[in-house]
């Protein structure tokens, strides 16, 4: 039995005195809710001070991005190992707006998760395809390959510490979202790729998020699907309110 994973990816929001106040809130009102793991990941300015808030909670403090150098002449950059000194234990890599703005490739990404584990932390690999390459009839072959890249390298012991985000890009930030069929559909395409690269015993233990405009009118039915274990939050994970309907939405019924 997989146990949901949501997460909430804060983005460029929030200063370290807003973060404390929505985390405070989220420990004080998730504290009782079982059968979920939860996590935020918040901007690296606040990260720390979120983590120390969180300390004592079950709520998870994650890196939004890491570079797949640990140390060195990257200015700008923050490696795995220090987002794990700051107190994270997760880091999400792939983003679509890291690929969208940033120049990430399936390559890097695959770096940059390599890199995560080696930290001994958990990664969150995204993937997704653009409304284009869904209208072109390309959805699961571009899953394909940014699977192959991210998880380039990995074996089925680190598969352990990977959970893959499913994030149809036209569906981020738009308002639109993938029916919870269209999401089963490309869910149970990535587990099955999954059981061919990992073997079905493990495929079946790997949690698949799904992301892209996930709020608490549409997550129950989405996180009923069979192969939807929980979500990346964006927008919807700003507000207190929101978010801990989305959490109580992936209780396993």
């Amino acid at each position: 039995m997989r146990t949901p994973f949501v997460v909430g990816n804060w983005k460029l929001n929030k200063t370290i005195a807003e973060s404390l106040a929505l985390v405070t809130d989220l420990k004080n009102q998730l504290g009782a809710v079982k059968g979920v793991a939860v996590g935020v990941a918040p901007v690296f300015s606040a990260l720390h001070s979120v983590a120390k808030r969180l300390e004592g909670s079950s709520i998870a403090t994650c890196g939004q991005n890491c570079h797949y150098e640990a140390s060195g002449a990257w200015t700008g950059e923050v490696s795995a190992p220090l987002l794990a000194d700051a107190g994270a234990s997760w880091v999400i890599v792939g983003h679509s707006e890291r690929r969208q703005f940033f120049g990430d490739t399936s390559e890097s990404v695959g770096k940059k998760a390599r890199a995560v584990l080696a930290a001994n932390l958990g990664a969150i690999v995204c993937v997704g395809e653009l409304l284009a390459e869904r209208d072109a009839g390309r959805t699961l072959a571009v899953v394909d390959e940014q699977l192959a890249g991210g998880l380039a390298g990995i074996d089925a012991a680190g598969a352990a510490k990977i959970v893959i985000a499913y994030e149809p890009v036209w569906a981020i930030g738009t308002g639109r979202t993938a029916t919870p069929a269209q999401a089963q559909e490309v869910h149970a395409h990535i587990r099955a790729w999954l059981a061919n690269r990992f073997g079905a015993a493990t495929a079946d233990t790997i949690r698949i998020q799904y992301g892209g405009s996930v709020k608490p009118s549409n997550a129950e039915a989405l996180m009923s699907e069979k192969d939807i274990d929980g979500a990346l939050v964006g927008g919807a994970s700003l507000e207190a309110a929101d978010f801990i309907a989305i959490v109580k939405a992936a209780r396993p019924s």
